[in-house]
């Protein structure tokens, strides 16, 4: 059994506004080029343009449909690991290759000690361990910390690639163990949760969870169009030739 940190220095994590993601792969995408020439790379792809495509990949998103009082909506659900306080995948390694970091709070894999025996996978419950059958091993989110502790990287750039990549800025990075942080004030004011909490797991990430839908304007008639004058001239011959 690999043993946990009695305490971290950081909680760097994410938190996903469930309001303002709008499915559009960006950061699954950015995650995927990323990673592939990164810590966990390369991120194994089988038969990607074929019928049975399949492979490694850190970070997805799920579309669900979602019945209101206001009527039906789409949520898209982004799902990557969670970095937990209590990792249930950690403490089951036997080889200690699933490890949670003092410094930071991040939740990694070391390659050259994982077996590949899956007990991890089968121990988290959010679905948050990839297993690349071409070299054996287990694969996960790392909060891209090949790029977020990159000094020729300018300072804004040092965020997890999907971070970068949100068009919405749906998706935020920071230390959630600093209440002072912009981070955890976000958190704070728009009343983020845990992903099944029940569980006991404790995740660093948080998501903001949709806004409720307000009533929809009442509809305004839109005010009557006037004919267009016509035009002499030769703009005006070319306006009726072009018309007919």
């Amino acid at each position: 059994m690999t043993c946990l940190p009695a305490h971290t220095d950081k909680k760097l994590g994410l938190v996903i506004d469930l309001d303002t993601c709008v499915g559009c792969q960006a950061c699954v995408t950015a995650c995927k080029e990323w990673n592939t020439g990164g810590h966990m790379a390369p991120l194994t792809d089988i038969d990607p343009y074929g019928g049975d495509a399949d492979g490694v990949w850190l970070n997805r998103v799920h579309s669900y449909e979602h019945m209101t009082e206001m009527g039906g909506r789409t949520v898209n659900f982004p799902r990557s690991c969670l970095h937990c306080e209590t990792p249930a995948c950690v403490t089951v390694c036997p080889t200690g290759a699933s490890y949670k970091r003092a410094s930071d709070g991040i939740v990694l894999v070391d390659e050259d000690k994982c077996i590949g025996c899956k007990l991890c996978s089968w121990a988290c419950p959010y679905g948050a361990r990839e297993f690349d059958t071409d070299v054996g091993v287990m694969k996960k989110c790392t909060l891209c910390v090949d790029r977020i502790y990159n000094d020729n990287l300018a300072e804004e750039d040092r965020v997890p690639a999907c971070v970068a990549a949100c068009p919405t800025s749906a998706r935020h990075f920071g230390d959630l163990g600093d209440p002072a942080s912009a981070i955890s004030q976000l958190v704070a004011e728009r009343g983020g949760v845990d992903l099944m909490p029940e569980l006991g797991y404790h995740p660093t990430n948080k998501y903001l969870p949709p806004r409720a839908h307000t009533p929809r304007a009442a509809s305004v008639p839109a005010p009557r169009l006037e004919p267009l004058r016509v035009e002499g001239g030769f703009l005006g011959w070319v306006d009726r030739m072009l018309s007919h």
